[in-house]
């Protein structure tokens, strides 16, 4: 299974959702690929937002090696399942299909 999160700027909610779900496969010894990608170009190679990292230290994931990307066209064909973090990156992926 792959699994992409995807966000506006990738450094707060898509690596959040990223990190917790690579503690979860980890604890399950699955084979899955995890990753996450922002719709915009903002923040390209930066480490996660430093508000998103304490949240996850909090709950003892570490998130901090996370470096942001891009979505690109052809995620769509990299991954079986492509979560969007909120509605407006839902619309901008949908366009970026048709």
């Amino acid at each position: 299974m792959r699994i992409l999160f995807v966000c506006l700027g990738n450094i707060c909610r898509s690596p959040i959702a990223d990190g917790w779900m690579r503690h979860k496969v980890a604890t399950e010894s699955l084979n899955w690929i995890i990753d996450s990608a922002g719709t915009e170009s903002y923040h390209i190679g930066e480490a996660p937002h430093p508000q998103s990292q304490r949240v996850c230290r909090d709950h003892g994931l570490d998130i901090s090696g996370l470096r942001a990307r891009q979505f690109q066209r052809s995620d769509f064909e990299q991954f079986d399942v492509i979560y969007a973090m909120s509605s407006d990156v839902l619309n901008e992926l949908i366009e970026l299909g048709e």
